[in-house]
């Protein structure tokens, strides 16, 4: 590629080049931009600071389920076990399962760290069927 440059003041402002070749360097640019993503998405995953999610936890997710239950039950725990880390009754974390009990952002903040989720992935608002 040769590109014809134009100059202003003596100094180059502008490099024509054929449009062919602007398109593959256009192309070349997004390759590039995509590459760059997925090599830092696998070092995130190969580092342990994401983690890949399957679908069958996010279709529950999508279609309304509570995500305290969900991330849970994901996790392996049961409703004891995250009650016993979380300091409350098993009863306490079925009540917020099932929509039963509203519960403190200080609970909450707990629950979260406890599942390894953002709070936000377990907040239900009101637009989701059940309440937390």
């Amino acid at each position: 590629m040769k590109p014809q440059i134009i100059k202003k003041d003596g100094k180059p402002e502008y490099a024509v080049i054929p449009y062919n070749e602007y398109r593959q360097l256009l192309e070349d640019a997004r390759m590039l931009a995509d590459i760059r993503d997925f090599d830092m998405a696998r070092n995130a995953f190969e580092s342990g600071d994401e983690e890949l999610i399957p679908a069958e936890v996010v279709d529950r997710l999508l279609d309304g389920a509570n995500p305290v239950r969900v991330w849970r039950e994901y996790r392996g725990l049961t409703a004891a076990d995250l009650a016993k880390v979380c300091g409350v009754t098993a009863a306490a974390i079925s009540q917020i399962e099932s929509g039963k009990r509203k519960s403190s952002v200080t609970l909450l903040k707990k629950i979260a760290r406890d599942l390894n989720v953002d709070l936000d992935s377990i907040i239900v608002t009101d637009g989701d069927s059940e309440a937390a």
